[in-house]
């Protein structure tokens, strides 16, 4: 009897180790082989079996891929145990620094298998300096360096820890990239493995209006993208810069008004990637409008610059105007002799009372166009001229969100302003936007005919208006005023998509009137 008992046990425990190794086999060959990720947690699971030490091996054949010294002391990394966002399938979603802190030991050792990354040629790389950061040249920025040491308190005990800790973050996702790439990856196969890791494999999104609205910087900082997984477009470029920096992936920055986007410059032409929507290619086109004319390439070093302003603006919207300052001359180490940048803090000079310095700013830029616009800015020149003051300029600046509550409010502000200052441009054109909005289109069309009787020279109100028209079936004044935007354009060597297909509308609906050229004009 016993012996039948010690042959049944034995029996039953090589029928369960048997069902372990068919178990195993077959999840080891549906593991994608050119992961690194999934490899590890096969060996993290099977770590004394063959099929795990087989994972292992050429998990480590993918990390020593464009190593011209591989890595080979494997012994001494417990890579299984280090809790990175889905390079090692131990983590479920997005993790907390403290959740995924490594050993300095890790952190060390990460450093070195991934010393032939491309970043590391750079100066950038090899300073926690910040000071000596803003000294280097553009060329030399190493942008995940430079944004996690801006990112952190330099007298924090762990500033350093936390940087390196973000950057094997990133190295590992290089690595994985990496390893998903044929040897003679061509810079469009490396745009098309880091489009699928990040947006599809890592899940990274452009986060609800309702989260980045009011705190933009959040989604803007590379810490907080990484832990996320979500950033708006700026945050987003981010991180794939500093993925293209270790791959040897040369990006252009191009910054339309309120966006950015990254390119690649080949023989063949530009391919646009868009962040915001997974790294598609949208013509270049799409992002002009009719008063953006050309767009605006941007430096590495720039972009440091540029997260700062994203910072400054949450902090303006909150009232805080002097820590918008503060940010504000942080951006201006990295972004020089911006006239833009030199609007804005002019703006908030004025907010907290020092109108000479903003004075002094806005009188810089009266009457100049941005070298990206079609026209100038108004404000700065009615403020000069005594047609606004320095608090009905915030009412511009007032934000609204996806209710109908907020652009009313922000109607019957614009409204008092416009009483107190009837010459006031920029209020008449921000009540004509809220109106708009709320497709009150008659109120629109009355408010945007007086900034036209105040100053016909602004090609997005004649723009406007010609539309306002044409809905109205006012087709004879719908030309008018598209050909004033046309010929206000004409002059800074503009001609739009979007004022090609306005003109196409018109046309439908109405015979093209510029062969009666005197009589159409001579009432205008």
């Amino acid at each position: 009897m016993k012996k039948i008992f010690l042959l049944l046990t034995f029996f039953s425990a090589t029928h369960l180790f048997s069902q372990e190794n068919a178990h195993s086999s077959m999840l080891f060959s549906s593991l994608n082989k050119k992961s690194i990720s999934q490899l590890f947690a096969f060996y993290k699971a099977y770590p004394n079996s063959t099929l795990g030490e087989q994972a292992r091996t050429q998990a480590w054949e993918l990390i020593n891929l464009y190593r011209d010294q591989p890595w080979d002391t494997l012994s001494s990394l417990l890579i299984p145990d280090i809790h990175l966002m889905g390079l090692v399938s131990l983590i479920n979603g997005p993790s907390k620094i403290e959740n995924r802190a490594l050993s300095k030991q890790h952190l060390l050792q990460i450093q070195q298998f991934s010393s032939h990354l491309a970043n590391r040629k750079l100066e950038g790389f090899n300073t926690l300096d910040k000071e000596r950061v803003v000294q280097l040249p553009t060329e030399q920025i190493d942008l995940s360096r430079a944004m996690l040491l801006f990112s952190y308190d330099e007298s924090s005990p762990d500033f350093e820890e936390k940087i390196l800790q973000f950057e094997a973050t990133l190295d590992l996702m290089a690595l994985q990239i990496l390893a998903y790439l044929p040897k003679n990856a061509t810079a469009l196969d490396k745009i098309r493995t880091i489009n699928q890791f990040i947006f599809f494999e890592q899940g990274f999104r452009f986060p609800p209006h309702s989260l980045w609205a009011q705190d933009i910087h959040t989604y803007t900082f590379l810490p907080s993208v990484l832990d996320s997984r979500k950033g708006v477009c700026l945050g987003v470029s981010i991180l794939y810069l500093s993925l293209a920096q270790r791959l040897d992936l040369p990006l252009e920055i191009i910054t339309p008004p309120g966006h950015i986007y990254i390119r690649y410059k080949g023989e063949k032409g530009l391919r646009n990637i868009e962040t915001t929507a997974r790294g598609i290619h949208l013509p270049s086109y799409h992002y002009l409008g009719i008063n953006t004319r050309n767009l605006q390439k941007r430096t590495m070093k720039e972009v440091v610059g540029l997260a700062f302003i994203n910072q400054a603006s949450v902090s303006w919207q909150a009232g805080h105007f002097d820590k918008t300052i503060d940010l504000y001359k942080k951006a201006s180490l990295f972004i020089h002799d911006n006239p833009l940048l030199n609007m804005l803090l002019g703006y908030n000079h004025l907010f907290v009372g020092e109108t000479d310095k903003g004075t002094a700013l806005l009188k810089t830029i009266v009457g100049k166009p941005f070298d990206h616009a079609c026209t100038h800015e108004r404000t700065p020149e009615d403020f000069i001229q005594g047609k606004v003051d320095g608090d009905s300029i915030r009412t511009l600046f007032t934000s609204v969100d996806d209710s109908r509550e907020s652009i009313v409010r922000k109607k019957d502000l614009l409204q008092s302003v416009i009483k107190k200052y009837p010459l006031f441009r920029d209020g008449y054109y921000q009540l004509g936007v809220c109106y708009l909005q709320l497709s009150q289109l008659e109120e629109a069309y009355n408010t945007l005919l007086s900034f036209h009787k105040i100053d016909n020279s602004h090609p997005v109100v004649e723009y406007y208006l010609s539309m306002l028209c044409l809905k109205k079936y006012a087709y004879s004044s719908a030309w008018k005023h598209f050909y004033r935007c046309q010929k206000l354009l004409k002059q800074r060597k503009h001609s739009p998509y979007c004022l090609k297909q306005l003109a196409q509308g018109l046309r439908q609906a109405y015979p093209d009137p510029l062969r009666h050229k005197e009589a159409f004009f001579k009432s205008d």
